[in-house]
């Protein structure tokens, strides 16, 4: 029995209903072909073989969230040429420079205080070495009682007085005898003078150089062409203030060197009154 379709028309083929649903992975589609016309199960549509395109093509390749989903380079940073810090540069130049501005003052200290002291006191400027100028003057351990007369004034050598002036810091407010004076300096001592109308504030600043030190002294001298003036035996050196800072060098370069007798030389146990008179038997009243 045959059945008639409605019009009479030639026979159709039922409608496929679709039910909404897509079809598992690699499952042909439900009414699509799989011969050689068709798309290979996976595929989407395009043929493979005369294009190159291998199975799985458009398919997820990778790519990173947010690149657009097609597979694109990632597109490098640009970096910013923020130029040389020169700050860094500047402080390591500094502390450089430093470095070898004392590597080599220590260097030079140290050759300097290699030198014999008798040539770093040649080398203070102004400085007289009566040492080389009259020899027999320097000669030393000429005791004579009573006073004296020294043609160089303050004295810096010559006979003096068997006794000593105390030499052990002593500040003394007056005037002292020379002959007592200059047999400090044959132990050693730097006896340091000023003019007795030196301001009280650069006194005070001989003073502080002075007080407590050993083979130091300290007195005012009448009639001095300067205002101050250093002696150490065979030595001498003037200068016009407190602040000259040859007076340090003088100090540090004759004292104690410019004994002939020793370091050893006794700076106590001196003459401790002032007066321009010696005190041959040694007492201690001072003279106006």
């Amino acid at each position: 029995m045959s059945i008639s379709t409605p019009g009479g028309g030639p026979e159709r083929r039922p409608n496929v209903v679709s039910t909404g649903k897509k079809p598992a992975a690699g499952r042909p589609a439900a009414g699509a072909k799989t011969g050689s016309g068709g798309a290979k199960p996976g595929s989407t549509g395009a043929k493979t073989g005369s294009t190159g395109a291998k199975p799985g093509a458009g398919k997820p390749t990778g790519t990173r969230p947010g690149a657009g989903g097609k597979g694109r380079k990632p597109i490098a940073p640009v970096k910013v040429s923020q130029g040389r810090s020169w700050g860094p540069i500047a402080l390591f130049v500094a502390v450089g420079v430093l470095a070898v501005a004392i590597i080599g003052y220590g260097a030079w200290a140290t050759f300097q205080g290699a030198k014999p002291w008798e040539d770093r006191a040649d080398a203070i400027d102004g400085i007289v070495n009566y040492r080389e100028k009259d020899k027999d003057l320097v000669s030393g351990g000429n005791h004579k009682t009573g006073p004296l007369t020294y043609t160089v004034l303050p004295p810096v050598a010559g006979p003096h007085n068997a006794a000593w002036q105390n030499c052990m810091g002593d500040v003394y407010p007056a005037q002292i005898a020379n002959e007592h004076a200059v047999h400090s300096l044959e132990h050693g001592t730097v006896w340091i003078t000023y003019r007795p109308d030196l301001p009280a504030d650069q006194v005070t600043k001989l003073a502080d150089k002075v007080r407590g030190k050993e083979k130091l002294m300290l007195s005012p001298f009448e009639g001095l062409d300067k205002p101050i003036s250093l002696q150490a035996w065979g030595y001498q050196l003037k200068v016009d203030n407190a602040d000259d800072g040859r007076i340090d060098e003088f100090i540090k370069t004759l004292r104690v060197n410019a004994s002939i007798e020793g370091p050893t030389a006794l700076c106590s146990q001196g003459i401790t009154a002032t007066g321009t008179t010696p005190r041959d038997d040694a007492q201690q009243m001072p003279q106006g």
